[in-house]
């Protein structure tokens, strides 16, 4: 519990820090567990109120029971939901192997989002735990207007001491939660009663760790149907949160690539 006090006032600082210092901002809704956790550390760090808007880049994919928990949880939290569509496959980068082509979607949607609002900063809900190029991110990562991310070339941030002042045309992104691990998250949920989508929940054998696509997301061989069967599994698991990312099992660079292009 002291490690989750400690996640959740780091976040909260990160949150108000991003809000003083970053106009305009926005923060990306995936609907999945992350990114529910970090739209509920923005209700405790503002209030009960987000005061930027919650962005949702939609594939057209996603599970049907994502769009319900949308729908609920925007008006049930009263979010200023901002939904764009990404664009057709056609238009994506033909070199990429399938499933992170289909993935760049989301970047190329994302782009046009920030191109439209003309959004400053936006806030993602990514963790250094997830995957290895995720682990050279910074909590403040400064990209180009493009969206072009140099993870060879990153502020050090040292005893979180956050450098929020870039050059004019400078984008950020910034990670209120890149200290956290899949547990802390599965451990904060459990404290603080945070909804979720049902996916995440054993059915048949099974359940979904990470939520995406229906088309390049898989479950994950699973009987944990309640929170602390999830801890429980997670304490002792090999699986990767990964495992059923399609697009994890491709090209061992094409994850870097999306990510340099501005993919979250």
């Amino acid at each position: 519990m002291d490690r989750l006090r400690e996640l959740e006032a780091q976040s909260i600082y990160i949150l108000r820090e991003a809000y003083n210092k970053i106009d305009p901002l926005a923060m990306l809704w995936s609907l999945g567990k992350d990114s529910n956790v970090m739209i509920w550390l923005a209700r405790k760090a503002f209030l009960g109120h987000v005061p930027f808007p919650a962005v949702h880049v939609d594939t057209g994919k996603k599970f049907p029971e994502m769009y319900e928990f949308r729908a609920r949880y925007a008006a049930e939290w009263n979010l200023d939901l901002l939904l764009f569509d990404c664009p057709p496959i056609e238009e994506i980068d033909h070199g990429l192997p399938p499933a992170a082509r289909s993935a760049a979607r989301k970047t190329a949607g994302l782009k046009r989002a920030i191109e439209a609002k003309g959004f400053k900063g936006v806030i993602a809900g990514i963790r250094r735990d997830e995957q290895a190029t995720r682990a050279k991110e910074r909590v403040f990562s400064p990209r180009d207007l493009t969206g072009q991310w140099d993870f060879r070339d990153q502020t050090p941030e040292f005893w979180d001491q956050y450098k929020t002042d870039f050059p004019p045309g400078t984008h950020i992104r910034i990670h209120p939660l890149l200290q956290w691990t899949e547990i802390d998250i599965w451990r904060y949920i459990k404290r603080e009663d945070i909804p979720l989508v049902p996916l995440y929940f054993a059915r048949g054998g099974k359940r979904y760790r990470s939520l995406g696509d229906q088309d390049i997301t898989s479950p994950v061989a699973s009987t944990a149907s309640t929170i602390d069967d999830i801890i429980a599994e997670l304490e002792t698991t090999k699986t990767s949160e990964r495992a059923g990312r399609a697009m994890d099992h491709e090209r061992e660079d094409a994850f870097e690539r999306l990510r340099a292009d501005g993919y979250m």
